[in-house]
């Protein structure tokens, strides 16, 4: 059981930190090959050197995943380096939070294209290493799984106070993981997401640390996020690694007749 995921190739979005850092370790342990996409080139860079230190295989293909042709730069990349593509992680996102009557057009249009248009461009762009090679798989009579997972939210399954962007973009995003199932499901591609709840991550951090993703101010203020946790049945935020490790169950063979489906990943907490 060690090495559930030996020689399979994942892209992972938004994975030089947080989730989607843990998502690739936990590939890596398991024997994939790696594609490590970020914006941020340098944090990248450095999972790569960490990975190929420890004898692993990754590659860094760094951009903005809402730039309309950098769906196609990555997955010709990653067929350039290693010839397929079985795993499709859609992690990389942010938020840009504001009251529904205080939301501009620009504010609301980002959070669609991060979260929305983004992977299914890039769910577009894999169709014919994921969709086609498994239609060719099944007519000759080969049983091999590809798994795409769509990281969604909370936020998109109950909505969200200050998130109607986020919020909509997170709900869209689980109608498209369901239609992708239904429409590829035949051809062995298991298309799930994952609903987090309140992860500990730079986004859930108290604001009064001043972080930031791409120039927009990122965090929850310390007394809302007091109040949050306080609601968890279990008392606390998840763990990147354990938000992680329902992502891994999901690319790997143990979630083979597990399709279209929303795994909410929020300790208990449903208010």
């Amino acid at each position: 059981m060690s090495n559930l995921l030996e020689n399979q190739v994942a892209i992972v979005t938004g994975a030089a930190r947080g989730i989607g850092l843990e998502v690739v370790k936990m590939f890596v342990e398991h024997g994939a090959k790696v594609v490590v996409s970020d914006k941020d080139e340098a944090p990248a860079a450095e999972v790569v050197a960490a990975i190929r230190a420890e004898g692993g295989q990754a590659i860094a293909v760094c951009g903005d995943v809402t730039e309309p042709r950098f769906a196609k730069h990555i997955i010709d990349s990653t067929i350039g380096e290693y010839g397929k593509l079985d795993i499709l992680v859609n992690n990389a996102g942010y938020t840009v939070d504001n009251l529904v009557h205080k939301l501009t057009d620009d504010q609301f249009q980002k959070m669609l294209d991060i979260h929305l248009v983004a992977p299914f461009r890039l769910i577009r762009e894999a169709a014919p290493y994921m969709r086609e090679a498994g239609k060719k798989e099944r007519e000759n009579g080969i049983s091999h799984y590809r798994k795409i997972v769509n990281v969604s939210s909370m936020s998109g399954v109950k909505g969200n106070v200050g998130q109607a962007n986020y919020a909509a973009a997170k709900s869209g995003v689980i109608g498209l993981t369901k239609t992708v199932a239904l429409e590829w499901g035949q051809f062995n591609v298991n298309c799930n997401a994952v609903a987090f709840g309140f992860i500990d991550t730079r986004l859930t951090r108290p604001k009064e640390e001043g972080g930031q993703v791409d120039g927009a101010d990122v965090g929850i203020p310390t007394k809302v996020r007091d109040a949050i946790i306080s609601k968890i049945p279990q008392k606390r935020p998840g763990e990147a690694k354990e938000a992680a490790a329902a992502i891994f169950h999901l690319c790997s063979p143990l979630s083979n007749y597990i399709n279209g489906q929303v795994h909410l990943v929020n300790g208990g907490s449903y208010t």
